[in-house]
């Protein structure tokens, strides 16, 4: 058990997708100007990146089987889409409001290179199903922590008359960013 509190937390905070190891800027940073999107974005992708390494995971194991492992990243790509595919479909079906509250957001997961890193590091890092799952998860728990704080951030700096009008807009959103990913690196070590 204590294995897969420290694959989370890890994944949480430390490993954190956004903030140490940079992938899924782009809607990090474009999600981010509203806290009701962020969260939004957050728990969709907390939802795709543990159901494509739920299918994924198994797939690569046939593709070792028939010694085509190098296909990989074709047959990932292929599955995260279709899977967000599927997602949007069911939503769309069974709870609409939430489809329409998350509009664009949802397709824009297909292209969030986290998702299909989440899968590839689960592969290249030998966690078995259950560890995988569990670092999935913290890994969207991650996205989802970033994207409420950089949100909060955002908010609070947009509006401020405290910046300097050098720095506002896309200055003062990348300085934020920077310094949030600096306050991250201080939990290096923990796990």
């Amino acid at each position: 058990m204590a294995g897969y509190l420290s694959i989370l937390i890890g994944m949480i905070l430390v490993n954190n997708y956004v903030l140490a190891q940079f992938l899924g800027i782009c809607p990090f940073l474009g999600v981010s100007k509203k806290l009701d999107s962020a969260v939004g974005m957050g728990v969709a992708v907390i939802f795709v990146m543990v159901l494509a390494t739920a299918v994924t995971h198994p797939i690569m194991t046939v593709l070792n089987d028939f010694k085509i492992g190098y296909l990989q990243t074709i047959v990932f790509i292929l599955v995260i889409a279709a899977l967000v595919q599927f997602v949007e479909m069911a939503l769309k079906k069974f709870i609409p409001s939430l489809h329409k509250a998350l509009g664009v957001y949802l397709p824009l997961i297909t292209t969030n290179c986290a998702v299909l890193g989440v899968c590839i590091n689960n592969i290249d890092l030998g966690y078995n199903y259950p560890q995988a799952l569990v670092n999935s998860l913290g890994a969207g728990i991650g996205f989802l922590l970033a994207m409420v704080l950089f949100s909060g951030m955002r908010r609070k700096t947009e509006g401020s008359t405290a910046v300097p009008k050098p720095f506002r807009g896309v200055p003062i959103t990348m300085t934020t960013a920077a310094l949030l990913s600096l306050a991250f690196m201080g939990f290096g070590g923990l796990v």
